[in-house]
């Protein structure tokens, strides 16, 4: 059910500009821009003592695996509490959305793409279904990126209909509108499948090659192929596979400003796009940007990516910090309040 205050225009605005202004220095500090930290521009790292009480505190959360911590491009703490190590790979969830958002990242930074204003008509008028209405065709690429297509949503108590169609594609760019295109977020793993679809299409790639070659490969990370669609495309948005080790490594590369070992992977610009908010969360009420919310913890910002049960990466920048966490992914994590006690796990003892 959507916050009533959220859904009303004014309020919604009045949201959106605070949570924009506050950003911008976010957006723009050194350590989102910059490259590799020098040792002039080293920020202290989180003590023994405070790793330690990290420790205690996640080891007494009963359905947290692991946590890893980066601190100036270095691990720094790496556990598993129960389950797997922190080097293997885990499913991740809806952090896959924020991987997505990436790969169209790439995809700009490599030509693929020319920008989030082109339509799904001009870019790949061959996945339009039969008939389709004309407002979708008219849709851009950053509607989706951004939850803002304004189509029925596919996740939530409607994910199970949509991953039992015959077509997942269709299904999605033949839901009926239910808000204006560019208007409110409505969180939608269909968006973000519509995304893989066309990656696929522009490159004649699928989009796990294109995980493994365009981030994989630069960060050092490896993809294992995941779940594909009746077609054979595979899901965009949910199910990947990452170790905490390699969510850590790729939230770096956010934190980084998009270069890693001098390789340009995402435009500058598209970093701090990422961490801009378009929408806001009608749960949450954290900002929403490209795949990644935006929230304020302790006196900084963070970017975050998040998937059901507690899969988490947190960027913040200005503490030139990165904290991957893994929990029990069968839980549902938004409605008993743990994702805002993982939040806290990492205000408390890392930003204390």
């Amino acid at each position: 059910m959507f916050d009533k205050g959220i859904q009303n225009p004014l309020r919604r605005r009045c949201l959106l500009a605070t949570l924009a202004g506050a950003t911008s220095a976010f957006a723009t500090s050194p350590a989102i821009a910059a490259g590799p930290v020098t040792a002039s521009s080293r920020r202290s790292a989180p003590s023994a003592r405070q790793l330690d009480a990290l420790a205690d505190a996640a080891r007494a959360i009963v359905r947290l695996r692991a946590v890893v911590v980066m601190h100036a491009g270095d691990v720094i703490f790496a556990e598993s509490f129960r389950g797997p190590a922190p080097a293997e790979a885990v499913n991740i969830k809806s952090v896959s959305k924020s991987v997505v958002a990436a790969l169209v990242g790439c995809a700009i930074q490599q030509g693929v793409v020319d920008d989030l204003d082109m339509t799904l008509d001009k870019l790949t008028p061959v996945l339009l279904p039969e008939k389709v209405d004309p407002r979708v065709a008219a849709l851009t690429l950053e509607d989706f990126i951004t939850m803002r297509a304004g189509l029925e949503r596919t996740s939530g108590p409607a994910y199970s209909r949509w991953v039992s169609s015959p077509d997942w594609l269709d299904y999605v760019l033949t839901r009926p509108f239910v808000d204006e295109p560019g208007s409110g977020m409505l969180y939608s793993t269909g968006n973000f499948h519509v995304l893989g679809a066309v990656l696929s299409t522009l490159t004649e790639s699928s989009l796990h090659r294109i995980a493994r070659r365009w981030l994989g490969e630069p960060l050092g990370i490896d993809f294992a192929p995941w779940t594909r669609d009746p077609q054979g495309r595979f899901l965009g948005g949910n199910e990947m596979s990452l170790s905490p080790i390699a969510m850590a490594r790729f939230g770096e590369l956010y934190r980084r400003g998009g270069s890693w070992d001098d390789q340009r992977v995402l435009p500058e610009s598209w970093v701090k796009d990422s961490f801009t908010p378009r929408s806001i969360s009608p749960w949450s009420n954290d900002g929403y940007g490209y795949g990644w919310f935006v929230r304020s913890m302790g006196d900084t910002l963070a970017g975050y990516a998040r998937g059901y049960g507690g899969q988490m990466i947190h960027v913040l920048p200005t503490e030139q910090l990165v904290v991957a966490i893994t929990s029990d992914p069968t839980l549902p994590a938004r409605g008993d309040g743990y994702v805002e006690q993982l939040h806290g796990l990492v205000e408390t003892h890392l930003l204390g």
